[in-house]
């Protein structure tokens, strides 16, 4: 799954690109919306699924929301452990307010980048 990792990667760094320029706006509401977006995109590799539950942590713990600390740090173990062998529930978007085990639709936008990403392309 290396290669797959190495072909999402531009798409998940613009997706955190997003997220930290809404954050620096004020909009953490937009912010965490491009947090769930790379999280979908990553959630596949396990570098990058559990990056991504590490900046939710760390953007619950600025907006001091404590459901989202301590359900990030439930996820980010959840991540590391299960993301290799397919135990993760594809298309959830990977907040608190989502169980962690519900599978979720995937927009539509974000399974392209996907399936092009697994074919090998970036």
């Amino acid at each position: 799954m290396a290669r797959f990792s190495k072909a999402i990667a531009p798409f998940i760094e613009l997706e955190l690109e997003r997220a930290r320029q809404a954050e620096a706006l004020g909009d953490a509401v937009t912010s965490f919306r491009h947090l769930e977006n790379a999280h979908v995109l990553g959630q596949e590799s396990t570098r990058w699924h559990v990056k991504v539950h590490w900046l939710m942590f760390r953007w619950g713990l600025r907006q001091r929301d404590h459901r989202e600390v301590v359900g990030q740090i439930i996820r980010i173990i959840g991540a590391a452990a299960l993301t290799a062998i397919k135990g993760v529930p594809i298309g959830n978007t990977g907040g608190s307010n989502i169980s962690p085990v519900k599978p979720l639709p995937i927009k539509p936008e974000l399974e392209a980048i996907i399936a092009k990403a697994k074919a090998g392309g970036s």
